[in-house]
């Protein structure tokens, strides 16, 4: 605490739900069409036929985020709903019961059993359902789940993130157009990386290393099939 009682402190849990979906995609995007690019690439010099592979997994995959993020997260927006509603349902057949969990929640963590009625009974009168969803389910209104938050923003950042390697292969010479996609989609994921740390309060080194390094097993491992199927055909 700042003076005067000023909140001086940063904190990023509100930001988990749209961060994460933002990062996932992204890296999905520079990962998954890189990779795609590289992979077509060491097996095809045609530039036409990169740009419309590179071109069709950047659709296919903006619409694959899309439609993932929503379904797994509206799967856990009814999942917290269902348990809402059976709270709900628990503390109008049995408010006492409900009122004495929640105190010994408070009791395990530090209170003691007079200071933890006395709060139950507070929080109880001011908003019980709230009370139980924070303190006994672990839900929280800003971290709570946005079907449809988390699927624009993970296909608008896959496909802001699939375009950067797309760019790479269209100024490139065709000749060169792997090492220049890969050392471009690298640059990326590390400032991805970088990005991520900042806005979400992780440590930089770790935030860019992982993301850079399975960004560069992913491209490697393409390009080493890519090559396998270009020799075979």
């Amino acid at each position: 605490m700042g003076q005067h009682g000023d909140d001086t402190e940063h904190h990023y849990v509100h930001r988990t739900g749209w961060l994460r979906a933002a990062v996932l995609g992204a890296n999905d995007g520079i990962v998954s069409t890189a990779s795609l690019i590289v992979g077509v690439a060491a097996a095809s010099p045609d530039r036409e036929i990169i740009l419309i592979a590179g071109i069709a997994g950047l659709v296919a995959g903006a619409t694959a985020m899309a439609a993932g993020e929503y379904v797994s997260v509206s799967s856990q927006l009814d999942t917290e709903r269902a348990d809402l509603e059976t709270e709900r349902l628990a503390l109008e057949e049995s408010p006492e019961a409900e009122l004495l969990e929640l105190a010994r929640l408070y009791e395990g963590r530090g209170l003691d059993p007079v200071l933890a009625k006395e709060v139950a009974v507070q929080l109880t009168s001011h908003d019980a359902l709230g009370a139980h969803a924070r303190d006994e389910l672990g839900m929280h209104e800003k971290g709570g789940a946005r079907p449809l938050q988390a699927a624009t923003t993970s296909a608008a950042t896959f496909s802001v993130g699939a375009g950067l390697p797309l760019l790479a292969v269209a100024l490139a010479p065709v000749a060169h157009a792997i090492p220049v996609v890969s050392v471009a989609s690298l640059v990326s994921l590390a400032l991805l990386g970088a990005g991520s740390s900042r806005v979400g309060g992780a440590p930089l080194f770790r935030a860019t290393a992982r993301v850079t390094l399975w960004g560069a097993f992913a491209m490697a491992l393409t390009a080493g099939v890519g090559s396998l199927v270009g020799a075979v055909i």
